[in-house]
């Protein structure tokens, strides 16, 4: 059973999704009690690699208010993703050799645990881009008037 926490909306209208993989996340306590109520955003965030493993830069979980002086952590800090390793090495070589990049899509509870949706992706041009915002228009359209007939 998934529930969603956060979706990156902007992903999807900026960058063609190719491969979609599922991680784990590297998380202190508090931020998970964050995450359960609701307080957290993927806008700007972005996946990095480094030394063989996957980083979350950019994403915001907001500071546990409750958590008291423990939690002094930054609320858009580096997080580490979870994988195995033939997927980091999968990931590193489609980024190395294509202009790949990797995009966190969304966040979510996995049977108790916190999970990422990251994808392999490709930039759009500004010509997809609209090409993708006028079939959005006719799609809304043709409901409309399915609607009112």
């Amino acid at each position: 059973m998934k529930k969603t926490i956060a979706v990156n909306r902007q992903a999807s209208f900026e960058y063609f999704i190719e491969e979609k993989f599922e991680a784990g996340i590297a998380l202190e306590g508090a931020e998970v009690k964050s995450l359960r109520r609701g307080n957290c955003s993927l806008k700007d965030s972005f996946c990095y690699l480094t030394g063989g493993e996957i980083f979350l830069k950019n994403a915001h979980i907001a500071v546990y208010d409750k958590a008291g002086a423990f939690n002094s952590r930054d609320s858009k800090r580096d997080r580490k993703l979870l994988l195995h390793k033939y997927e980091i090495s999968r990931i590193a070589g489609k980024v190395n050799a294509k202009g790949m990049t990797v995009v966190p899509l969304s966040l979510y509870f996995s049977d108790g645990l916190v999970k990422a949706e990251i994808a392999l992706c490709r930039g759009k041009q500004v010509f997809d881009k609209k090409r993708t915002i006028k079939e959005r228009d006719l799609k809304r359209d043709t409901e409309r008037q399915l609607k009112d007939y």
